[in-house]
């Protein structure tokens, strides 16, 4: 009577440690999407950038920052920065304009990603205001001015790791929007 009681405490602790370990893994992958997209924008991993209200204001040393655009080849858009490059006062608010014209006989929805190269340098490109990840629709060719305002944090020029920046480049690229989920 005994063994069989503990073969079913043994048998109940095996179950309550399975349970246990089903939550507990379920939890991580519930938690890792938001925990990793924290620890991106902490340590500017993979090019993530901050966000902030205001620039800390210029120190009158300068680095150049390159655009780049890029649409998915399922959206019928002509995506481009105004202009390539802009040689910008780091810690000082500067501002970029991307053009969106939809070539499409039809209105679509597309939303843009971003990313900062070289990565390392993405923990100090911090933009105040983007239009990434906001729904955009253009209707048939329509043209659509896009701003990024942004600096580049001062901290840069302290980082053993970023002495030799002299570029950085703000990568985005417009995706189309699911059909089902593109407001009529």
């Amino acid at each position: 009577m005994i063994r069989a009681l503990a073969r079913i405490d043994r048998r109940l602790r095996t179950a309550l440690f399975a349970v246990v370990g089903i939550c507990f893994m379920a939890g991580v992958a519930f938690a890792s999407v938001p925990l990793y997209r924290l620890f991106c924008e902490a340590t500017g991993l993979n090019g993530t950038t901050n966000r902030a209200l205001t620039a800390p204001g210029g120190v009158h040393r300068t680095i150049r920052v390159a655009f780049d655009a890029n649409t998915s080849p399922k959206l019928p858009w002509r995506f481009t920065p105004e202009q390539e490059e802009q040689d910008v006062d780091i810690g000082a608010r500067d501002m970029a304009f991307f053009q969106a014209t939809n070539r499409g006989a039809q209105a679509v929805t597309g939303t843009a990603t971003y990313n900062v190269t070289p990565a390392i340098a993405g923990k100090y490109f911090t933009k105040i205001q983007c239009f990434c990840f906001t729904q955009q629709t253009l209707k048939p060719g329509e043209t659509q001015r896009m701003p990024v305002i942004y600096f580049v944090d001062p901290k840069i020029l302290t980082d053993p790791d970023t002495r030799d920046v002299e570029t950085i480049t703000l990568s985005y690229t417009f995706y189309p929007v699911d059909s089902a989920k593109t407001p009529g």
